[in-house]
């Protein structure tokens, strides 16, 4: 039992920050014996400034495109060494895992390496200025997918990464949420325990991002999963496994509460954006069964 928690505190996180929570509850899940690699972002920005740290494991800072590599060559030399028990862990932003890092984890996971590879989902790049992701849903304004007279925002879904590390192989693949710590402790422990490459995708809400008061990050992260626009469920062995159930709640009342989709509020034919978001939430419900 973990009684100090293995990221410390007084590092340079925004109040309210949904990746330290993350991180907090991944290093609860995961234990001590363990190695982080973290590739730039927010995270690896307010944990690591030199020359401090916040992380009471052994960390390794990686290149933006590269932290499935590094988590490789590390599990690898650990094997060498009969130090097979000591989790390798990846902890990296929705840009280094849905772009730039993409290719050096689909050959990771390719290659079978017994690692876990966790990323926090706050949905667009915010350590450099809050612009667009592979994981940006759909009609939510950033700096390079703004809303205006000619846009909504962001014109593209959220990409299905999810999806594309079943397609892998992988045995265990899950979504998770900051605002179920204990969903997320006991993936972490599932995941780190399974043999060979495994996938959780938490959903860490962005205060300074999403524009939200910092105090509301649980209630925000909440009404993503209760709207269904994060469906919260595990896949084992490519077949679907447990699901988080909810009873559904429209998806205004998760968009209201975020100034990034203020404008789908105050523009003509907002409306007919809303139920087109509200589709997408009504898609999920099926294909998960979330719903029961």
């Amino acid at each position: 039992m973990i009684t100090e928690s293995l990221l410390a505190p007084g590092h340079r996180g925004c109040a309210g920050c949904g990746p330290a929570l993350a991180a907090k509850f991944v290093l609860e899940g995961a234990g001590k014996d363990s190695i982080v690699c973290g590739p730039t972002g927010c995270l690896e920005v307010f944990t690591t400034p030199y020359p401090e740290s916040a992380w009471r494991v052994p960390y390794i800072h990686s290149l933006f495109e590269n932290p499935a590599a590094v988590a490789s060559g590390i599990e690898t030399a650990l094997d060498a060494l009969g130090k097979s028990d000591t989790n390798v862990i990846v902890i990296a932003g929705d840009g280094a895992t849905f772009d730039i890092g993409i290719r050096s984890i689909s050959g990771a996971f390719e290659r079978g390496h017994d690692i876990t590879y966790i990323c926090y989902d706050n949905e667009a790049y915010m350590n450099t200025g809050i612009q667009r992701s592979g994981a940006t849903p759909y009609d939510a304004a950033t700096t390079t997918s703004p809303a205006g007279d000619a846009s909504f925002g962001n014109p593209r879904p959220k990409k299905d990464m999810p999806a594309i590390l079943v397609a892998h192989g992988s045995p265990y693949v899950a979504t998770a949420s900051i605002a179920y710590p204990k969903d997320v402790i006991n993936k972490v422990k599932t995941a780190t325990e399974t043999k060979g490459p495994t996938y959780i995708q938490i959903h860490a809400p962005c205060c300074t991002g999403w524009y939200f008061e910092s105090s509301e990050t649980i209630e925000v992260g909440r009404l993503a999963v209760q709207t269904a626009l994060y469906p919260v469920f595990e896949s084992v062995n490519g077949e679907l496994g447990k699901v988080h159930k909810i009873k559904q709640k429209p998806v205004e009342d998760y968009l209201r509460v975020q100034r990034r989709f203020k404008h789908l509020f105050t523009k003509d034919s907002g409306k007919d954006e809303i139920a087109k978001i509200q589709e997408i939430a009504d898609a999920n419900v099926r294909k998960y069964g979330l719903v029961g």
